[in-house]
């Protein structure tokens, strides 16, 4: 029996994401009309809508979706926001936060997950997105500030260039920690190099390269 997806997209919708504290109404409209399911390689698109992490490859994973409906909520995007996502990973984000804003440069390491989410934002018709191949923790820098940066991986500590991209007002939204117990940490740039560190929730994600934490030695 074929499965119904749309009311897959509703239920998750319903009874994942709105009974953890996802209220906006903005955020719960995008999550209930992004086809989470053309997002997601061919052999899990019966899971799309389950309540758990799904392998991308490279030993990465996509969020849960009670984690991304939280994400979004807590970025409080304006239609006028300039957005910067640190892994693309599926892009199933990435077209949220691109229906959110005005516009989303999305920077991933693997050249495979950028090509494949290029592929997938043309399908769903999403234009406003600039997809861009590179190393964010050390290297690749991006062109200007952002009123928002969203970082998909987890870090041990947080990058001060991250931070840096931020316009005053801008807010960070990155996970940190050791894992498995890990933070997603909200820091709002309030001028003069000042910042505002909110803790929302626990989770657990795999750490960006180069962004974890050092080796500890057992004798």
């Amino acid at each position: 029996m074929a499965m119904n997806f749309d009311q897959a997209r509703v239920n998750m919708v319903e009874n994942q994401v709105r009974p953890w504290e996802v209220l906006d109404a903005r955020v719960l409209d995008v999550l209930g009309s992004v086809r989470r399911e053309d997002f997601v390689a061919a052999e899990h698109r019966q899971l799309a809508f389950a309540d758990l992490t799904l392998p991308l490859g490279h030993g990465e994973v996509m969020m849960k979706p009670v984690v991304e409906g939280r994400v979004l909520q807590a970025l409080e995007l304006l239609p006028t926001d300039q957005v910067l996502e640190i892994g693309t990973g599926s892009g199933f984000l990435t077209a949220c936060l691109a229906k959110l804003s005005a516009g989303v440069t999305s920077v991933d390491i693997h050249a495979d997950f950028v090509a494949t989410a290029g592929e997938r934002l043309a399908h769903a018709g999403i234009a406003n997105v600039k997809l861009e191949v590179g190393e964010a923790v050390s290297a690749w820098q991006p062109n200007g500030v952002f009123d928002a940066v969203v970082v998909t991986g987890a870090v041990a500590q947080i990058p001060q260039r991250f931070l840096s991209w931020l316009k005053p007002g801008g807010r960070l939204l990155v996970v940190r920690g050791e894992s498995p117990v890990q933070h997603v940490l909200l820091l709002t740039h309030e001028g003069n190099g000042r910042y505002r560190e909110e803790s929302l929730f626990e989770t657990d994600l795999p750490y960006l390269k180069h962004a974890e934490p050092p080796r500890r030695f057992v004798f």
